[in-house]
């Protein structure tokens, strides 16, 4: 599951007009040492669901902390016509607080006995080459595409292993093609956890002006299904302080090969559906009210995971549901305020309620469920701890029906610090 992709909206803002560039980045490159980016983001995670309606010999509530780790390094491209480089991923989670009883966030994977181990750790590098604006990479990496996206809502993100060219040669023109072969899971160790065979994509982002954008994707997920994705942002200026932003994101997805697919996926074992969104944000100095609607048709619901757990760039897409069931209707409502009008920069506050109706699953027919999620953030502006974070955010989610893969009705809180350190 992902929250809605709003580094899209940023994206239409602030690519240019297509036009050749001039200047390569292969040709400014300073040399494979003096390019060089080491990172290091630790976080802190404190989650709990507490599940209203579970049977009394069932568990009713999980709560789990703990400390990740994750550290990369990005080393420069050599100089010349074509420029070489490697990447490096190292990942630590530690647990702060469990138990047998309380094990099942997600955060931990879990040992023999049935409890959170107490670390765990993975790692992975890649090599890349440059040539004028196009790079490619082989190898362990973080990937944001629509139709393959690693997720990172737990201590440690997804890790996909393949090989991915990415190209800018056209101003405002981003194209991405690749093959991935393996995908661990935010909380397991081993190699390929999420039992990819094999994963095709391509596709891209075009800028067709400052406020206009559009997207066009394709996979093809061995065993699984085939995806085509589009988007259409437009950001329109109405004065200084005022704006509305547009966003309409479509999946066609269908079954292919085996026409596997999670077990959670109301027993479907063929796809056959499209899922689309629709949102319309209006902002004014502090405050941005957004409505979106969205909608599937046809045969299962959307489905996504093995092709990356943040592969669903659909606006109800949300904490805890993505409201995408079979012939689900859901609509969202949602208040976003900046406090850096009110001078206080770094502090946000967002709210939503999202409402879905007409869902078909293996547990009921013509299904609802609602969603109420409330997100307070604060980050350090300077001193010694700038970009320290401070995070609260609150689901409460309901349904009768068991829409959300048979679900109970719960309440959901996770608190998170972050201190990302950039060492070179």
């Amino acid at each position: 599951m992902r929250v809605m992709k709003w580094s899209m909206i940023a994206l239409a803002v602030a690519a240019g007009t297509s036009q050749m560039a001039v200047a390569s980045s292969q040709d400014d490159s300073k040399g494979f040492l003096e390019d060089s980016k080491l990172n290091v983001k630790t976080r802190m995670l404190y989650f709990s669901r507490d599940f209203r309606n579970n049977a009394p010999s069932t568990q009713s509530r999980v709560e789990e902390t703990g400390l990740g780790f994750l550290g990369t390094y990005e080393s420069g491209f050599t100089q010349g016509t074509v420029g070489f480089g490697v990447d490096a991923i190292g990942m630590l989670g530690l647990k702060l607080d469990s138990g047998k009883g309380r094990y099942g966030t997600g955060l931990f994977p879990e040992d023999s006995d049935g409890r959170a181990q107490d670390d765990y750790s993975k790692a992975g590098g890649a090599v890349k080459l440059r040539i004028s604006d196009t790079v490619l990479k082989v190898g362990s990496q973080f990937t944001a595409m629509p139709v393959f996206a690693t997720d990172d809502s737990r201590l440690l993100p997804e890790m996909a292993e393949g090989a991915l060219i990415t190209s800018n040669e056209i101003k405002g023109l981003t194209l991405n093609a690749g093959r991935f072969t393996a995908l661990d899971a935010q909380a397991q160790t081993f190699h390929d956890s999420l039992h990819l065979k094999q994963a095709d994509v391509i596709g891209g982002t075009y800028a067709f002006t400052d406020s206009l954008s559009t997207s066009l994707y394709y996979s093809k997920v061995e065993d699984y299904w085939r995806k085509y994705y589009a988007n259409v942002n437009w950001a329109l200026p109405l004065s200084d302080k005022q704006g509305l932003v547009f966003d309409f994101n479509i999946y066609d997805t269908k079954s292919d090969g085996a026409g596997l697919q999670r077990a959670e996926n109301d027993g479907v074992t063929k796809l056959d559906n499209r899922a689309f969104s629709l949102s319309a944000a209006y902002n004014v100095g502090a405050h941005t009210f957004t409505l979106a609607y969205q909608k599937v048709t046809g045969d299962g619901d959307y489905g996504y995971g093995v092709d990356g757990g943040g592969t669903v760039f659909l606006a109800n897409s949300v904490a805890r549901s993505d409201f995408n069931a079979e012939d689900e209707k859901s609509w969202q409502a949602r208040y976003d305020l900046n406090f850096a009008e009110f001078g206080v920069p770094g502090l946000t506050f967002m709210t939503r309620y999202v409402r879905g109706t007409g869902a078909n699953t293996a547990t009921t027919d013509n299904g609802k469920e609602w969603e109420r999620d409330i997100d307070i953030k604060y980050v350090l502006q300077e001193g010694p701890a700038k970009d320290l974070s401070f995070r609260v955010r609150q689901a409460t989610y309901r349904s009768a029906d068991g829409v959300y893969y048979g679900s109970p009705s719960l309440d959901e809180l996770r608190l998170i610090v972050e201190y990302p350190l950039s060492i070179l």
